[in-house]
């Protein structure tokens, strides 16, 4: 009998272990951020090589995470973090695009691998080569939009990439639970089946809703800001699990509730609510992504040994998998693309030229979610046997995975350069001034109206007129006269300099407030609250 005490060491040891694993994935997705950054390598791709070097590390453990907790984990954050900057009337107006690319297209990926993987290896049942259909018909959201982000796409069509990710996980998660359960049980039934995803939506809809309304119940009594921001941490979490137990879909309630709170943020003058939000969720997505995709890496050892040498004999079926994925994609995405054009109402981001077409064919990466699916189907039946093809579904998802992160990542930037793409990013900073102008009018426009109500001396008007003008002039110089522009630029440099003076004494008042910090008696949390007012000041200079 095995002592109890040499027992408890054995966890604590493998505890040790496996927090000091994950301490080095959390220092390698800070570490690649700057090497993603010099050498145009996407994160994530980085991120999944450095987890694929230390799985074939010996003297690495083997990561151990449970499957059935990476998605609950893992997806809610990332998913919330990315909804959170798009909005309802986007998706609105895109409605086509993403019935299109989030819901028929997994749909037709799942029944196209379902049905060459049968042919390939007629001994599968049926119902087990749908779940691996299922789980690698989804494109990963965080991959692609990390990617895509990365190489200066048009800005349109990140928000495709976005919209299709957000939601394709949705119709992907309620096809691979209904395989599973016809697999493990033996029972299914299309009508069920139906039933069970219109529930689905209509519970996570609701759900999402809910939590969103409440969020901002519960907001508006807190005051500080970093208080609400604890709150919207919760709130993701909350909306998966609560949206799962009442079997509805967890991603979808996300993905709602993001966009409710998106359409009902902060108020206009609630800065440091915006500044320690976006900070915060800036932050959790460098985590989680690294995390997520070293997981990738790290779960390829674990894979193997389940295989065994029997990986030789699997390479021809997943290459198969994978040709099948790719070219379902494309032929989907051509005419699609060409029908959503042609009823569009000039509102929506649909690809114009078969070159975008081309590019967004070759974003669709699969990441997290279908790794996550492909851990979590299960060893046995209801009857005890195990479940049929377990070890080649779950070899075939991570060459899938694998094929698009490393081979579509890298090259996607080739790509994009190779059909002269990049030229969206002008595109993009032309839209960016555009928008400052009109927030800089709207300011003037403002001034104008307070002269009249509160009789503004005339020199202080002038000095806010002649600033914001400058401002103005920064932004769009093609808008001014020679003259007005010659006169902005030189009052420009004046502010210029005026502005390195004030930032040197803002720099002063800094460096007083820290020595005073370390003084007897003085209170760090006074202290710290003048120097947040005065890095706030700071950025507005």
């Amino acid at each position: 009998m095995q002592d109890p005490k040499t027992t408890v060491c054995q966890i604590y040891a493998e505890s040790v272990n496996q927090l000091s694993l994950l301490f080095v994935v959390l220092l390698a997705s800070i570490v690649t951020i700057p090497v993603a950054r010099r050498t145009g390598v996407p994160q994530p791709v980085l991120m999944t090589v450095v987890g694929l070097v230390m799985a074939l590390v010996p003297q690495i453990p083997n990561v151990k995470v449970e499957p059935e907790l990476i998605l609950p984990l893992v997806l809610p954050p990332l998913i919330f973090a990315v909804a959170r900057r798009s909005s309802v009337r986007y998706f609105r107006a895109n409605i086509r695009s993403i019935l299109l690319l989030a819901v028929a297209l997994v749909v037709i990926t799942t029944a196209a691998v379902t049905g060459v993987l049968h042919w390939q290896a007629p001994a599968l049942p049926l119902a087990a080569a749908v779940v691996l259909g299922a789980l690698i018909s989804p494109p990963d959201p965080v991959a692609a939009v990390a990617v895509a982000g990365s190489i200066g796409l048009p800005r349109r069509l990140v928000a495709m990439l976005e919209s299709e990710g957000l939601f394709n996980d949705v119709t992907a998660i309620v096809i691979y639970s209904l395989a599973i359960e016809a697999q493990v049980s033996g029972d299914f039934s299309a009508v069920h089946a139906v039933l069970r995803f219109i529930l689905s939506a209509v519970v996570a809809v609701v759900l999402g809703i809910a939590l969103g309304w409440l969020n901002t119940r519960l907001a508006g009594i807190l005051d500080d800001p970093t208080e609400q921001v604890a709150l919207n941490l919760l709130v993701p979490f909350a909306a998966y699990v609560l949206a799962e137990e009442a079997h509805g879909s967890g991603v979808l309630a996300v993905v709602v509730c993001a966009l409710y709170l998106a359409d009902r943020a902060a108020g206009a003058d609630d800065v440091s609510y915006r500044l320690v939000g976006n900070a915060f969720w800036e932050i959790v997505e460098i985590l989680i992504t690294g995390v997520a995709f070293g997981l990738i890496g790290l779960e390829l050892s674990t894979v193997l040994a389940d295989v065994g040498r029997r990986w030789y004999g699997m390479l021809g079926d997943t290459a198969w998998v994978i040709a099948t994925v790719l070219l379902v994609r494309l032929v989907w995405l051509l005419p699609a693309a060409w029908i959503s054009k042609r009823v569009s109402r000039g509102e929506e981001d649909t690809p114009i030229s078969w070159q975008e077409t081309v590019v967004l064919w070759w974003s669709g990466m699969r990441g997290v979610a279908t790794v996550a699916l492909a851990l979590g189907v299960p060893l046995l039946l209801a009857d005890g046997s195990g479940f049929p093809g377990r070890s080649e579904i779950v070899f075939i998802a991570f060459g899938v995975v694998l094929f698009t992160l490393l081979v579509q990542g890298l090259t996607l930037p080739w790509l994009v350069r190779l059909l002269h793409l990049d030229a969206g990013h002008d595109r993009h900073e032309r839209e960016l001034r555009e928008m400052w102008w009109r927030a800089a009018k709207a300011g003037l426009d403002r001034l104008a109206e307070l002269e009249e109500e509160r009789r503004l001396p005339l020199e202080v008007a002038e000095r806010l007129r002649d600033r914001q003008h400058d401002r103005l002039a920064r932004l769009c110089p093609e808008k001014y006269e020679e003259e007005e522009a010659a006169e902005v630029r030189l009052r420009a440099s004046q502010w210029r300099a005026a502005a390195a003076v004030e930032q040197e004494m803002i720099a002063a008042s800094r460096r007083e407030v820290l020595a005073a910090r370390s003084e007897v008696g003085a209170d760090p949390e006074i202290v710290d609250r003048v120097m947040r007012g005065l890095d706030l000041r700071s950025r507005r200079v």
